[in-house]
């Protein structure tokens, strides 16, 4: 017997209003295949077992899994889910990592990644018409080979998806100095939660016709509506890009360095924090093998600054950087001389979160944001309640943008679940003081909702309801996301039931 929506053993109760009539288990079955034909859907237990996870350690069953060919596949899906009161779930890569695409009532999961096709290459507009399905890093492939470039640049660039990223607002390595998603999103097609198909934006630069919408979806985390397209702003490619790694002895000294950098007049294209933990996890790893003897043994911190430009602007700001970096008692510096040096010194970065299960299986991930000025000050504290609560905390993130991305432990062990749900309350209260947010880029999804309400107040916590309800009145589109349970109850009933489809 299969429930729609199926409810996560100690989840909140999160409820969809006015349920029709359900399907029984064998029409719903029959429903979908007709709508998108049998190579388009799963039922077996093991497929949808396969599609039960994202990259967070959420885990909920759907009732089915569907792949869309076209925006007209995903409105009828969205129709006939919406007439019978049935949960979907929009799914890109499955590589979010706070449970966004985890069908946690159930119902279906809607997977977007067979909608992939680059429409249109605009090289004199600067811009791109993509389906939702699209992978950025092939985007700015594509892009690259004309000379334009698509600046947004997520850890997992390789296998996350258009659309997912502006569902999420990705930011990235680069956002310090090119801005994260949204400031890339010209114009947006979707599908409503009803399957009305809405087309927002354009490839002008001015458009005020009528209210601009476009962003209303940029970082909906697909509660809202179901992105199908995408127009994307691109820039010319950067002329040149320099690369250093600079050492330091302390977590201070590094720390001096960002508003220096920053009031001197360079924009850095990226500058990473990497502290002494998990440096030295990736320099015990064979695939970065060769930059170890560059590393002064007392380093407690690496920033990675990248400068990219005109090759006389660009020669000018990395001299700017070495001669602050020296100001702030530096341990050494090293400059990538050629493209395979470039790579090797971004592998030690981007090679983070696999070295450090090396030290601990499951680890406690956390991405919040402070004030870029605060973060030295942010980082003491994360020390200081490391001391105090016993923990292992390893930092690493975009320094300049203020994104510190973090992982903890017990000294030897990962968090028990009582005691991960304590320390991520006493890491969001001690960012929140200093003016922050508990999530930068990784977004709300199921995993930080009960702790919204620390960044916002309930009549803005409820403005953001009504809108949701507004588009969505049966609060079918990816429920039990980013809002409260008791934001949920409250909107959409407290005594709903779940309704079982026999067989």
């Amino acid at each position: 017997m299969i429930k729609l929506p199926g409810k996560l053993p100690g989840k909140g109760s999160n409820k969809v209003q006015g349920r029709a009539q359900p399907p029984a288990q064998a029409k719903f079955r029959r429903d979908l295949t007709a709508l998108l034909g049998k190579e388009n859907c799963l039922f077996s237990p093991e497929d949808l077992l396969t599609y039960s996870y994202d990259a967070s350690n959420e885990r909920a069953l759907p009732d089915a899994v569907v792949f869309p060919m076209d925006a007209g596949q995903v409105s009828a899906v969205m129709f006939y889910a919406n007439e019978h009161g049935i949960p979907v779930v929009p799914r890109g890569a499955g590589s979010g990592l706070t449970g966004g695409s985890v069908a946690v009532n159930g119902g279906i999961v809607l997977v977007l990644e067979r909608m992939n096709k680059i429409v249109e290459l605009d090289t004199e507009n600067l811009c791109a018409v993509v389906e939702t399905g699209v992978i950025t890093a092939h985007l700015q492939a594509v892009a690259a080979r004309e000379g334009l470039f698509y600046p947004p640049d997520p850890a997992s660039k390789d296998f996350s998806t258009i659309g997912g990223n502006i569902a999420e607002n990705a930011g990235g390595m680069r956002a310090a100095k090119y801005g994260v998603t949204k400031q890339y999103v010209l114009g947006l097609e979707v599908v409503l939660p009803n399957g009305e198909i809405i087309n927002l934006g354009s490839k002008c630069i001015k458009d005020v016709a009528g209210y601009s919408m476009t962003e209303l979806f940029v970082g909906s985390e697909g509660t809202f509506g179901i992105i199908t397209r995408a127009i994307i702003k691109l820039i010319t490619l950067p002329e040149i890009v320099k690369t250093l790694a600079i050492c330091f002895a302390t977590i201070g000294d590094a720390g001096r360095v960002v508003p220096l950098v920053l009031k001197s007049g360079v924009v850095p294209c990226t500058l990473e924090f990497i502290d002494s933990t998990c440096l030295q996890a990736v320099l015990n790893m064979d695939s970065v093998h060769g930059i170890d003897h560059q590393i002064p043994q007392e380093t407690k911190a690496m920033l990675l600054i990248e400068v990219d430009g005109p090759a006389h602007v660009v020669d000018r700001d990395a001299q700017t950087v070495l001669d602050i970096c020296r100001q702030s008692r530096m341990l050494s510096s090293r400059m990538a001389e050629t493209e395979l040096e470039r790579e090797g010194l971004w592998r030690v970065r981007r090679s983070i979160h696999g070295a450090i299960t090396g030290l601990c299986p499951k680890w406690l991930e956390e991405d919040i944001s402070v004030p870029p000025a605060s973060i030295p000050l942010m980082l003491e504290r994360l020390q200081e309640l490391a001391r105090r609560e016993n923990l292992r905390i390893l930092s690493f993130g975009h320094y300049a943008d203020g994104n510190i991305h973090l992982s903890v432990s017990e000294q030897d062990t990962p968090l028990s679940p009582e005691r991960a749900g304590v320390v991520k309350a006493l890491i969001f209260s001690e960012t929140v003081k200093l003016g922050g947010r508990i999530a930068a880029e990784h977004g709300i999804g199921s995993v930080k909702k009960e702790y919204l309400g620390l960044n916002l107040d309930d009549a803005t916590l409820n403005f953001a309801m009504r809108l949701k309800k507004m588009v969505d009145p049966r609060g079918i589109l990816n429920p039990g996301k980013v809002f409260p349970d008791r934001v949920w109850s409250e909107a959409f009933g407290a005594d709903h039931k779940s309704v079982d489809i026999d067989k």
